[in-house]
């Protein structure tokens, strides 16, 4: 689940395959509602969320093409160690917008 709080976006619960579309959705939903659509940057902060998979990795750079498009950018706060691993173990760390 996504919601707005104090101009993040704060991203809550599992990041797994079985959520990833919504979470895709959500997230680019978010990105451009009225509030939002006016800054350059949406950061979205990973504090709540409980359990992650490699699919996670998809739904940010969904987010991140989604705010190319609209000559936005990305940045991700609090993210979790378990994510970090898994771009470390597919390379893609230096990609994660911090």
């Amino acid at each position: 689940m996504i919601r707005n709080s104090q101009g993040h976006l704060q991203v809550s619960g599992e990041a797994t395959i079985a959520t990833s579309a919504a979470l895709l959705a959500e997230g680019v939903a978010a990105m451009f509602v009225k509030d939002q659509a006016q800054e350059e940057v949406a950061v979205f902060d990973l504090s709540g969320v409980t359990k992650v998979d490699s699919s996670m990795l998809s739904v940010i750079f969904g987010w991140m093409r989604a705010a190319k498009q609209h000559d936005q950018a990305i940045r991700l706060l609090n993210v979790p160690q378990s994510l970090m691993s898994l771009a470390a173990v597919y390379a893609v760390a230096d990609l994660l917008p911090q």
